[in-house]
């Protein structure tokens, strides 16, 4: 088999040989237009390959770390995949108003969010899967695995009931597992995740992650600047002029820290 990063990824098209006891071995796994994988300092764990779209679900109840979700983004624009947020459990009145004020900050930055309950009508989701090969990606306890059964009935992913005591969900799915729904479109449902490294990412990379960054990259007085403490930033002075949202600023140089 043709070496690649991590072997065999869910999404990854490949070729096999057939053998004479009627089970195949894969021969060669074709090129990829994306691989999305996260990363610490001691070892890479594969999310998903040939990914045109990344579905972050975020929930009212439990709470969804912010910190996530810019690691997330940052790992999508890095590999220049499309994201679309879906924020579940949407019935909740209050819970969802208070989340849709912290996600606004990435509906300004042009990232979809979409209002919905996977218990209810999820009909306005279609449309954002057509000619996708999405995946779900997203904290324990969000409701990835409702959403997907709900989507594809027969999928009977297991889900279990969040610790209301402990904000937080149970985790449930084990591993990646692609389910098709037409010739051009397909989900990935993927573990949940309470981390997100990047550290595959490098440093310089970090700051294309963060896209409203883009138009003052080059800009600064120094060509080597981080974006930190550096006098003549042009990122920072954004942030000052009310161009870029200073907490988008604070999560990059954590990042960088």
């Amino acid at each position: 088999m043709r070496g690649k990063k991590g072997g065999v990824a869910c999404g990854d098209q490949v070729e096999i040989q057939l053998t004479t006891a009627g089970q195949g071995v894969i021969e060669i796994i074709q090129p990829r237009t994306s691989l999305l994988y996260r990363s610490d300092a001691f070892k890479e764990k594969i999310i998903a390959a040939n990914v045109s779209q990344v579905i972050i679900v975020v929930a009212a109840i439990p709470s969804f770390s912010e910190e996530l979700i810019n690691r997330c983004l940052v790992a999508a624009e890095s590999a220049n995949i499309s994201v679309l947020i879906v924020l579940n459990k949407a019935d909740l009145i209050e819970p969802t108003q208070a989340a849709m004020k912290t996600l606004s900050i990435y509906q300004d930055l042009g990232h979809p969010v979409l209002q919905l309950s996977a218990l209810g009508d999820i009909s306005t989701l279609h449309p954002y899967l057509t000619g996708h090969l999405n995946v779900f990606a997203g904290q324990s306890g969000m409701g990835k695995s409702t959403l997907l059964n709900a989507l594809i009935p027969h999928a009977e992913r297991a889900t279990a009931d969040i610790s209301v005591a402990l904000d937080s969900g149970c985790h449930t799915t084990t591993h990646s597992q692609l389910y098709r729904i037409d010739a051009a479109t397909a989900i990935i449902d993927s573990p949940g995740f309470q981390e997100f490294g990047l550290n595959h990412i490098k440093i310089e990379d970090v700051m294309w992650g963060f896209n409203e960054f883009h138009p003052y990259l080059g800009q600064c007085k120094f060509s080597n600047c981080r974006h930190l403490q550096e006098p003549g930033c042009a990122v920072v002075q954004a942030v000052q002029q009310g161009k870029i949202h200073p907490k988008r600023l604070a999560f990059y140089q954590r990042l960088l820290r």
